[in-house]
């Protein structure tokens, strides 16, 4: 598989506080990656040095195949577009000008290609309106248009829906699925919105404490969130016992509770349990959604 970042023990201090501790993350080519973690769980941190921001205290990473101790990783960083934290927006500028702008500081030639950018996120016609008048939505999507200047095949979003009211959020969902699925971009998404992550990502990388404590594929999410039925006994030794005996897939989560991974025959499953002197207490379908899985891997709240 071909990676556009790949990170190796990567570690980053402040005054004796480690924002990255020994990060080690993987980001395959034309996925959609989802950077899930707490506020000051070295989000943030992790998108400012990959964009050459700051500079790491020990560990490394590569860009496109280069080492960020490449004197050409800047070749690497040209490949990338980014929105961190707000975009760089100038507010009494359109976004015609905001564009142009850009080219400028990236020394392009000539504005070729503008007016397709600005198609692509929607703002092709807003005139002379200017940023300040914008919507929130219409802000970020033309921070995301500035980072587009230059034609890049990685995009980096630092929490690019956190605001936006549900219109909003569906059309920056939108347009991330478009440039992905039509530009072949790469996007790494941080963000605390898990719902809405669970929409777009191919891939999740979850964060606690500056490290990565587990990286998967949306496919592999889904099976660990697939749904099940969660059966309340008296004895789970003896759940087990019949459970396998059904070859049925299940994990046990309490003394008393398991959930049971398959469409079960409730009548067949109490006589079986009932042979083995338990009691079925109660039975209930659930869904793990994300955002539980999200708990359960880090032991934390809600604001991710």
């Amino acid at each position: 598989m071909e990676y556009v970042l790949k990170t190796s023990a990567l570690g980053k201090n402040y005054k004796g506080f480690k924002a990255l501790n020994g990060l080690s993350m993987n980001i395959p080519k034309g996925a959609i990656y989802g950077f899930v973690g707490k506020n000051g769980a070295g989000k943030t941190t992790l998108i400012r040095l990959i964009c050459g921001l700051q500079e790491p205290t020990s560990g490394g990473y590569t860009l496109y195949g280069r080492e960020n101790t490449d004197r050409d990783i800047v070749k690497s960083r040209r490949r990338m577009g980014a929105v961190v934290e707000n975009p760089s927006v100038y507010f009494d500028m359109t976004a015609v000008d905001n564009l142009k702008q850009q080219y400028r500081i990236l020394g392009l030639p000539s504005f070729d290609g503008l007016a397709d950018i600005l198609k692509l996120v929607g703002l092709d016609n807003t005139g002379k309106k200017k940023a300040k008048n914008f919507s929130l939505g219409m802000r970020q999507r033309l921070g995301i248009a500035i980072a587009l200047v230059g034609a890049p095949d990685f995009l980096v979003l630092d929490e690019p829906v956190n605001g936006l009211d549900p219109q909003g959020i569906i059309e920056i969902r939108e347009l991330i699925l478009k440039l992905n699925r039509e530009q072949q971009i790469t996007v790494l998404i941080s963000s605390h919105i898990l719902d809405e992550l669970s929409k777009l990502t191919t891939h999740y990388g979850f964060i606690d404490n500056g490290h990565i404590v587990k990286e998967m594929s949306a496919a592999e999410l889904e099976a660990v969130c697939k749904k099940c039925v969660r059966v309340e006994v008296s004895n789970t030794k003896a759940l087990s016992r019949v459970l396998d005996g059904m070859e049925i897939d299940y994990k046990i989560v309490t003394s008393k509770t398991a959930d049971v991974y398959a469409r079960v025959n409730i009548s067949q499953l109490t006589a079986a349990l009932a042979k083995e002197n338990c009691e079925v207490i109660s039975m209930q379908e659930r869904e793990e959604s994300l955002e539980s899985y999200y708990v359960s891997l880090v032991g934390g709240g809600k604001n991710a």
